[in-house]
Protein backbone atom coordinates (compact mmCIF):
# COMPACT_ATOMS: atom_id res chain seq x y z
CA UNK A 1 0.00 0.00 0.00
CA UNK A 2 2.44 2.43 0.80
CA UNK A 3 4.65 1.85 -2.58
CA UNK A 4 1.21 1.94 -4.51
CA UNK A 5 0.75 5.58 -2.72
CA UNK A 6 4.67 6.77 -3.31
CA UNK A 7 3.79 5.62 -7.27
CA UNK A 8 0.31 7.58 -7.21
CA UNK A 9 2.29 10.53 -5.81
CA UNK A 10 5.16 10.49 -8.43
CA UNK A 11 2.24 10.10 -11.22
CA UNK A 12 0.16 12.86 -9.99
CA UNK A 13 3.79 14.99 -10.08
CA UNK A 14 4.49 14.28 -13.52
CA UNK A 15 0.74 15.89 -14.59
CA UNK A 16 1.07 18.52 -12.83
CA UNK A 17 4.70 19.25 -14.54
CA UNK A 18 3.12 18.31 -17.46
CA UNK A 19 0.01 20.65 -17.45
CA UNK A 20 2.60 23.36 -17.50
CA UNK A 21 4.05 24.34 -20.94
CA UNK A 22 7.39 22.56 -22.11
CA UNK A 23 10.45 24.37 -21.10
CA UNK A 24 8.85 26.70 -19.16
CA UNK A 25 10.48 28.08 -15.69
CA UNK A 26 10.44 31.34 -13.11
CA UNK A 27 11.97 33.88 -13.62
CA UNK A 28 15.47 34.34 -11.48
CA UNK A 29 14.62 37.52 -10.10
CA UNK A 30 10.30 36.78 -9.01
CA UNK A 31 9.65 33.38 -6.95
CA UNK A 32 6.80 31.60 -7.98
CA UNK A 33 4.19 32.78 -5.55
CA UNK A 34 3.28 28.71 -3.77
CA UNK A 35 0.23 27.17 -5.43
CA UNK A 36 1.15 29.26 -8.73
CA UNK A 37 1.03 27.71 -11.46
CA UNK A 38 2.34 28.95 -15.45
CA UNK A 39 0.13 28.90 -17.99
CA UNK A 40 1.91 30.61 -20.71
CA UNK A 41 5.79 30.98 -20.88
CA UNK A 42 7.84 32.94 -23.91
CA UNK A 43 11.42 33.71 -24.65
CA UNK A 44 13.19 35.45 -27.08
CA UNK A 45 16.83 36.64 -27.58
CA UNK A 46 15.85 39.86 -29.07
CA UNK A 47 12.82 41.94 -29.07
CA UNK A 48 11.24 45.46 -28.95
CA UNK A 49 9.04 46.28 -26.45
CA UNK A 50 6.95 49.60 -25.41
CA UNK A 51 6.23 49.30 -21.75
CA UNK A 52 2.97 52.17 -20.36
CA UNK A 53 3.89 54.61 -17.87
CA UNK A 54 0.29 55.72 -17.79
CA UNK A 55 -3.21 55.21 -18.23
CA UNK A 56 -4.10 53.28 -21.73
CA UNK A 57 -6.46 55.06 -23.53
CA UNK A 58 -7.44 54.17 -27.48
CA UNK A 59 -8.07 57.17 -29.10
CA UNK A 60 -8.98 57.43 -33.01
CA UNK A 61 -7.99 53.93 -33.30
CA UNK A 62 -4.55 54.06 -31.51
CA UNK A 63 -3.01 53.73 -28.18
CA UNK A 64 -2.21 56.44 -25.94
CA UNK A 65 -0.12 56.67 -23.19
CA UNK A 66 0.65 59.38 -20.86
CA UNK A 67 4.65 58.29 -20.78
CA UNK A 68 6.38 55.18 -22.45
CA UNK A 69 9.42 53.25 -22.53
CA UNK A 70 10.66 52.10 -25.72
CA UNK A 71 13.19 48.93 -24.72
CA UNK A 72 14.96 45.96 -26.83
CA UNK A 73 16.59 43.32 -25.42
CA UNK A 74 16.39 39.77 -24.31
CA UNK A 75 12.98 38.82 -23.23
CA UNK A 76 11.06 36.33 -20.83
CA UNK A 77 7.57 36.19 -19.77
CA UNK A 78 5.93 33.66 -18.02
CA UNK A 79 2.01 33.89 -16.92
CA UNK A 80 0.54 32.19 -13.58
CA UNK A 81 -3.03 31.27 -12.89
CA UNK A 82 -3.05 32.15 -8.90
CA UNK A 83 -4.36 29.68 -6.15
CA UNK A 84 -8.15 30.44 -5.44
CA UNK A 85 -7.07 30.93 -2.21
CA UNK A 86 -5.35 34.22 -2.71
CA UNK A 87 -6.33 37.19 -4.51
CA UNK A 88 -4.56 38.68 -7.34
CA UNK A 89 -4.20 41.99 -5.87
CA UNK A 90 -2.27 40.07 -2.89
CA UNK A 91 -0.15 38.00 -4.73
CA UNK A 92 0.82 41.08 -7.09
CA UNK A 93 1.49 43.03 -3.89
CA UNK A 94 3.92 40.41 -2.11
CA UNK A 95 5.89 40.07 -5.53
CA UNK A 96 5.81 44.18 -5.71
CA UNK A 97 7.18 44.39 -2.12
CA UNK A 98 9.81 41.47 -2.35
CA UNK A 99 11.20 43.34 -5.29
CA UNK A 100 11.14 46.33 -3.84
CA UNK A 101 13.02 45.12 -1.05
CA UNK A 102 15.55 43.94 -3.18
CA UNK A 103 16.69 47.51 -4.55
CA UNK A 104 14.57 48.25 -7.34
CA UNK A 105 13.28 50.97 -8.42
CA UNK A 106 9.52 52.00 -9.14
CA UNK A 107 8.69 53.17 -12.32
CA UNK A 108 4.97 53.58 -12.33
CA UNK A 109 2.55 52.00 -10.46
CA UNK A 110 -1.16 51.72 -11.17
CA UNK A 111 -4.38 50.31 -9.82
CA UNK A 112 -7.93 49.38 -10.85
CA UNK A 113 -9.55 51.99 -13.38
CA UNK A 114 -7.11 54.13 -13.36
CA UNK A 115 -4.75 51.86 -15.31
CA UNK A 116 -7.28 51.84 -17.85
CA UNK A 117 -9.13 49.49 -20.08
CA UNK A 118 -8.28 45.79 -18.88
CA UNK A 119 -9.09 44.77 -22.70
CA UNK A 120 -6.27 47.08 -24.18
CA UNK A 121 -3.43 45.68 -21.22
CA UNK A 122 -4.57 42.10 -22.13
CA UNK A 123 -4.67 42.54 -26.08
CA UNK A 124 -2.82 45.49 -26.98
CA UNK A 125 -0.11 45.56 -24.42
CA UNK A 126 0.28 42.09 -23.64
CA UNK A 127 -0.78 40.19 -26.12
CA UNK A 128 -2.67 37.38 -24.23
CA UNK A 129 -6.47 37.38 -23.99
CA UNK A 130 -6.60 35.74 -20.69
CA UNK A 131 -5.63 38.77 -19.07
CA UNK A 132 -8.78 40.42 -19.70
CA UNK A 133 -10.73 41.12 -16.98
CA UNK A 134 -12.60 43.26 -14.51
CA UNK A 135 -10.55 46.74 -14.86
CA UNK A 136 -11.83 47.01 -10.85
CA UNK A 137 -9.38 43.98 -10.64
CA UNK A 138 -6.07 45.05 -11.82
CA UNK A 139 -3.02 46.05 -11.39
CA UNK A 140 0.39 47.00 -13.02
CA UNK A 141 3.87 47.95 -11.77
CA UNK A 142 6.94 48.96 -14.11
CA UNK A 143 9.85 48.45 -11.92
CA UNK A 144 14.09 48.76 -12.84
CA UNK A 145 16.34 45.83 -11.26
CA UNK A 146 18.69 46.91 -8.59
CA UNK A 147 22.73 46.83 -9.59
CA UNK A 148 24.19 44.52 -10.90
CA UNK A 149 20.51 44.18 -13.48
CA UNK A 150 20.46 47.80 -13.77
CA UNK A 151 19.78 47.95 -17.40
CA UNK A 152 16.61 45.57 -17.09
CA UNK A 153 12.99 46.16 -16.51
CA UNK A 154 10.29 43.68 -15.34
CA UNK A 155 6.71 44.63 -15.80
CA UNK A 156 4.18 42.80 -13.47
CA UNK A 157 0.44 42.99 -14.11
CA UNK A 158 -2.35 40.89 -12.34
CA UNK A 159 -5.97 40.34 -12.83
CA UNK A 160 -8.88 38.95 -11.61
CA UNK A 161 -11.32 37.70 -14.91
CA UNK A 162 -15.14 36.96 -15.13
CA UNK A 163 -15.15 33.59 -13.99
CA UNK A 164 -13.11 34.92 -10.52
CA UNK A 165 -9.84 32.85 -11.91
CA UNK A 166 -6.39 34.96 -10.78
CA UNK A 167 -3.51 35.75 -12.88
CA UNK A 168 -0.15 37.13 -12.80
CA UNK A 169 1.70 38.49 -15.65
CA UNK A 170 5.46 39.11 -15.62
CA UNK A 171 7.89 40.22 -18.02
CA UNK A 172 11.56 40.45 -17.59
CA UNK A 173 13.49 42.54 -20.70
CA UNK A 174 17.22 42.98 -20.10
CA UNK A 175 18.16 46.19 -22.71
CA UNK A 176 20.62 45.76 -25.05
CA UNK A 177 22.08 48.94 -24.46
CA UNK A 178 22.71 50.91 -21.19
CA UNK A 179 19.61 52.41 -19.66
CA UNK A 180 19.91 56.43 -18.73
CA UNK A 181 18.13 57.76 -15.81
CA UNK A 182 14.31 57.16 -16.32
CA UNK A 183 12.50 59.34 -13.87
CA UNK A 184 9.24 57.61 -12.31
CA UNK A 185 5.29 59.46 -12.58
CA UNK A 186 4.95 61.58 -10.00
CA UNK A 187 1.28 59.92 -9.31
CA UNK A 188 3.59 56.97 -8.23
CA UNK A 189 5.82 58.61 -5.94
CA UNK A 190 2.52 59.50 -4.30
CA UNK A 191 1.32 56.09 -4.41
CA UNK A 192 3.87 54.79 -2.89
CA UNK A 193 4.84 57.73 -0.38
CA UNK A 194 1.35 56.67 1.08
CA UNK A 195 1.42 52.76 0.84
CA UNK A 196 4.38 52.69 2.92
CA UNK A 197 4.23 55.93 4.73
CA UNK A 198 7.84 56.61 3.49
CA UNK A 199 9.42 57.28 0.52
CA UNK A 200 13.54 56.03 0.13
CA UNK A 201 15.83 57.92 -2.04
CA UNK A 202 19.24 56.52 -1.55
CA UNK A 203 20.41 57.96 -4.90
CA UNK A 204 19.55 61.42 -4.20
CA UNK A 205 21.68 63.42 -1.92
CA UNK A 206 21.94 66.49 -3.20
CA UNK A 207 18.73 68.20 -4.93
CA UNK A 208 18.93 68.59 -8.82
CA UNK A 209 16.00 70.06 -11.31
CA UNK A 210 14.50 67.60 -12.21
CA UNK A 211 13.66 65.41 -8.93
CA UNK A 212 13.14 68.96 -7.56
CA UNK A 213 10.32 68.93 -10.20
CA UNK A 214 9.39 65.50 -9.66
CA UNK A 215 8.72 65.57 -6.20
CA UNK A 216 7.08 68.66 -5.64
CA UNK A 217 4.56 67.35 -8.49
CA UNK A 218 4.14 64.38 -6.25
CA UNK A 219 3.50 66.11 -3.50
CA UNK A 220 1.46 68.53 -4.58
CA UNK A 221 -0.96 65.99 -5.89
CA UNK A 222 -1.96 65.68 -2.45
CA UNK A 223 -2.11 69.24 -1.26
CA UNK A 224 -3.23 68.11 2.39
CA UNK A 225 -0.10 65.81 3.33
CA UNK A 226 2.61 66.89 5.59
CA UNK A 227 6.11 64.95 5.05
CA UNK A 228 9.46 65.18 7.03
CA UNK A 229 12.47 65.40 5.39
CA UNK A 230 15.77 63.48 6.71
CA UNK A 231 19.15 63.26 4.90
CA UNK A 232 22.32 65.23 5.16
CA UNK A 233 21.17 67.60 2.39
CA UNK A 234 17.53 67.40 3.92
CA UNK A 235 17.64 71.11 4.27
CA UNK A 236 18.82 71.93 1.21
CA UNK A 237 15.65 69.72 -0.42
CA UNK A 238 13.07 71.45 1.49
CA UNK A 239 14.18 75.05 0.06
CA UNK A 240 14.36 73.22 -4.04
CA UNK A 241 10.32 72.03 -2.76
CA UNK A 242 9.55 75.34 -1.69
CA UNK A 243 10.79 77.17 -4.63
CA UNK A 244 8.67 74.46 -6.48
CA UNK A 245 5.41 75.70 -4.86
CA UNK A 246 5.20 72.97 -2.13
CA UNK A 247 4.47 75.20 0.69
CA UNK A 248 6.76 75.17 3.98
CA UNK A 249 4.43 74.19 6.55
CA UNK A 250 3.75 71.19 4.89
CA UNK A 251 7.77 70.03 4.88
CA UNK A 252 9.40 69.31 8.09
CA UNK A 253 13.08 68.51 8.73
CA UNK A 254 14.26 65.40 10.08
CA UNK A 255 17.66 63.12 10.97
CA UNK A 256 20.73 64.56 9.11
CA UNK A 257 22.14 61.08 9.00
CA UNK A 258 19.91 59.42 6.24
CA UNK A 259 21.49 57.83 3.33
CA UNK A 260 20.53 59.91 0.07
CA UNK A 261 16.69 61.40 0.87
CA UNK A 262 13.91 60.00 3.18
CA UNK A 263 10.55 61.31 2.75
CA UNK A 264 8.13 60.15 6.14
CA UNK A 265 4.41 61.00 6.11
CA UNK A 266 3.51 62.93 9.31
CA UNK A 267 0.49 61.78 11.17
Amino acid sequence: MRWFSLFSGVLLSGVVQAAEPAGSRDLEVLPRFPGSKIVAFSEEAEQERLYPQGTIRRISGRLRYEYELPLQGQFTSVTYELPKTHSADEVFTVAREALQAQGAELLYWCQGRECGASSLWANAVFGKSILYGSDDQQAYVLMRLPEPRQDSVLALYSITRGNRRAYLHAELLAASAPLPEVLPTPATLLRQLKSSGELRLPKQVEPTPPWATLLARSLNLDSTLRVSLAGVQAEAWREALVEQRVRAARLELGDTESAGLRISVLR
